[in-house]
């Protein structure tokens, strides 16, 4: 039973301490003072430029794929090829062609006799009707196989892919691929923020890592009329002049466009921090000789300094700018100079 008792004693003073320890923790916190320089935010005008990532395409692409199966009598082309408009690329089995090309000489012939004949009233105009029917339909079908059976470029550009070999039977893959490069384009995906902003016709640059001191006009060709529910972007193509061929399809490119001037708050990157295991950002402001934590949005970089966006970030504010990765939320703070 005294063991019971002393137990249960021994307890009650171990939660008497723990509260008293607590108590005092607190206190400590309450007194706790830290040491921290500020600045007060002043607005800034800044040229407002949007960054955004984007791979080139050729402006077209064109795969050469007749109508007509069977076999391939000659490819004019190697891939790397630069072929021009009304080049000749592919020369199909002319098997076809030829025995169309016979019978249509045989029905202008005809046509001719029938056209002197319907003069004199020879020939009725029934048999007139199905002969000049058969003409037209034969003369379309030539101007068809001819069209697939020498295929020719339809704009100018670069071979990029070739499928097959002279003599192979060619049964629906494309021939070869043809890609213009001497006028690239790309799309972009653009916030939603800036929908009323981007205009097509506005010019914008465009730099690549593979030319680090070149930069490249670009201009916005078409604005899509939708935002993806997703991802709260909108695409935009832009068509880039390509005429020393020094950007390919495919390349890894950055577009900046420019939105004119804006006024904004900025601050010094190294006063923004970042919350442990997440993306959040926040910074610490002076209020009434606390320290107040702000969740921030970041917005365009200058160098050292960073715009940053939140309703408490105004001017006049007194930002944290050193001292702040000592502090919480409710601390109070000694300002220095």
């Amino acid at each position: 039973m005294n063991k019971v008792w002393f137990i249960v004693a021994t307890a009650l003073v171990m939660a008497a301490c723990g509260k008293q320890t607590e108590g005092k923790t607190k206190t400590e916190e309450k007194e706790r003072v830290e040491t921290v320089s500020v600045m007060t935010l002043e607005p800034r005008t800044i040229e407002r430029t949007l960054d955004i990532s984007a791979n080139l395409q050729g402006y077209e692409t064109v795969n050469i794929a007749p109508s007509l199966t069977g076999r391939i009598e000659h490819i004019y082309a190697e891939v790397g090829d630069r072929k021009q408009k009304g080049d000749m690329l592919v020369r199909m089995d002319q098997t076809q062609y030829n025995t169309s090309k016979i019978t249509m000489g045989n029905l202008e012939i005809q046509m001719q006799r029938m056209n002197a004949l319907i003069e004199s009233g020879a020939v009725s105009r029934q048999s007139y009707d199905q002969t000049k029917l058969s003409y037209d339909q034969t003369k379309e079908n030539l101007a068809f196989l001819e069209q697939n059976t020498y295929v020719k470029a339809p704009i100018s550009g670069v071979i990029s892919a070739k499928n097959y070999e002279d003599g192979e039977l060619y049964a629906g893959q494309p021939i070869v691929v043809l890609t213009q490069i001497d006028k690239l384009k790309a799309l972009i995906a653009v916030p939603e923020t800036y929908f009323p902003l981007i205009k097509a016709g506005m010019k914008l640059s465009l730099t690549s890592e593979i030319y680090p001191e070149e930069v490249f006009s670009a201009t916005v060709e078409v604005v899509y009329p939708t935002i993806d529910a997703s991802s709260h972007t909108f695409q935009c193509k832009i068509v880039i002049p390509n005429g020393k061929n020094l950007l390919r399809p495919g390349m890894y490119v950055t577009t900046t466009i420019g939105l004119g001037q804006a006024e904004t708050i900025v601050a010094p990157y190294q006063a923004v921090e970042k919350l442990v295991g997440a993306n959040d950002r926040y910074v610490f402001i002076v209020e009434n000789g606390c320290a107040k934590r702000v969740s921030v949005e970041l917005g365009q970089r200058f160098d050292q300094d960073i715009e940053v966006i939140a309703p408490e970030i105004k001017a006049g504010v007194q930002l944290v700018t050193t001292g702040q990765h000592k502090l919480v939320d409710g601390v109070k703070v000694n300002v220095v100079k």
